[in-house]
């Protein structure tokens, strides 16, 4: 265990809804921008969302029913489904915490994390949905996250109705996608409660790290690979009391060594208790790897752009951040105490849909992706991001990594 600062919440028990813990590997995340309205410009709770795929939460939650959703497909659902299946594990945790779970049929495997989910089958892949997995559910319908894109026509073709989602990149997104789907499944008033809680706890995270000094934060994807602005992930910083150091690109962009280190991070953001990444260079040599300050995040809900993972990750940096401060000499009035429990498997919708479905993407370079919003695999530009023989290589290994983020969707 490191001496210095360390703050270590791996399992966050929170509700009685998320439970269990899988493990994943480190660099599937979701994510969100901070574009989209946080507490004190919150859209009111219960007022009709508009666009494509938006729900109405004025009362009229009733069927028949038809939804419009991201490919521009209206799909018309004649009584509340009673067996929805769920290939993104951020649409898996929303579902959870509306209280619809035993209604699920069946989950990717990023979702095994929530409680019970074991019990339900598994239509996951090597990469993506297994077709005849999901059409074995029998389902009334299937959500299916922005990052599960090519999965979404063979779906159809077999006759099943699926709801395919936006990406999410802000937690306005992330109170639309809550919407939509409690208004998909019958569940609009819970889904309105959820997302006051949301946001009830986003204002709380951004009062209690009003009266300190928001240091810079970094959050490593793996391979340079870093959470960058226009993220789930950059909006769960923002309202956490950090500020990006990466916020001057966008998505999920390739770093060089030397541009790591010019963004100089005071705090990393990583997901295993060992925090062994600052032991690695050039991490080791910025201010948050002298320092030894790091802050370890719920993988799931880190990665997955959902409303569990708004309320949990904001809490836990936001608690962080004024310990930091408070350790440096630095006034933390208003800190508040805090820990939440997650358990971190579901790396996932790191995904995005694809990442893990970890919801944090939904869709494919950024969505809902099975886990983290996926990034969109370019490198940093003039910023020293391309290094040597970055090209054919750098590419393949930037899809691979905007696969294993869109699994934490």
């Amino acid at each position: 265990m490191r001496d210095s600062f360390a703050i270590a919440i791996a399992v966050l028990v929170t509700t009685a809804l998320i439970g269990g813990v899988a493990g994943t590997a480190a660099g599937a995340q979701s994510t969100i921008s901070t574009d989209g309205p946080t507490a004190g410009a919150q859209p009111a709770v219960g007022a009709a969302a508009t666009g494509a795929g938006a729900a109405q939460t004025d009362g009229a939650c009733g069927f028949p029913y038809n939804a419009t959703d991201a490919t521009g497909e209206t799909i018309t659902l004649e009584e509340r489904p009673d067996r929805i299946t769920t290939i993104s594990p951020s649409a898996a945790q929303t579902l959870w915490e509306l209280g619809a779970q035993d209604r699920v049929v069946g989950v990717s495997q990023f979702a095994f994390y929530l409680d019970g989910a074991e019990e339900r089958a598994n239509v996951s892949a090597s990469f993506g949905a297994s077709v005849e997995r999901v059409v074995d559910t029998e389902p009334d319908l299937v959500l299916a996250p922005n990052s599960s894109a090519a999965d979404v026509e063979p779906l159809r073709e077999q006759g099943l109705t699926v709801y395919h989602f936006p990406a999410a990149t802000s937690i306005g997104d992330i109170a639309e996608k809550t919407e939509t789907i409690g208004r998909l499944v019958g569940a609009c008033e819970a889904a309105s409660e959820t997302n006051a809680e949301m946001y009830d706890a986003v204002e709380a995270a951004e009062e209690r790290t009003s009266g300190v000094d928001r240091p810079t934060a970094l959050y490593p994807l793996g391979g340079g690979y870093v959470a960058a602005n226009n993220t789930f992930i950059d909006a769960i910083m923002t309202a956490g009391g950090t500020d990006n150091a990466a916020a001057e690109y966008e998505a999920y962009p390739q770093l060089s060594d030397e541009v790591i280190l010019e963004t100089d991070p005071e705090l990393i953001i990583v997901t295993d208790s060992e925090a062994a990444i600052l032991d690695q260079e050039p991490y080791a040599s910025t201010t948050a790897g002298a320092e030894d300050s790091y802050v370890v995040m719920n993988v799931n809900h880190l990665n997955q752009p959902a409303p569990r993972s708004v309320i949990e990750s904001t809490t836990t940096l936001s608690n962080a951040v004024v310990e930091l401060r408070s350790d440096g000499s630095e006034s933390t009035d208003g800190a508040e105490g805090g820990s939440s429990d997650g358990d971190g498997s579901d790396g996932g919708d790191s995904s995005g849909d694809g990442s893990g479905d970890g919801d944090a993407s939904d869709g494919s370079t950024t969505g809902d992706s099975d886990g983290t919003d996926g990034g969109d695999g370019e490198s940093a530009g003039d910023t020293g991001a391309e290094s040597p023989g970055f090209g054919a290589v750098a590419a393949a290994l930037a899809l691979l990594a905007t696969g294993l983020l869109a699994r934490g969707e």
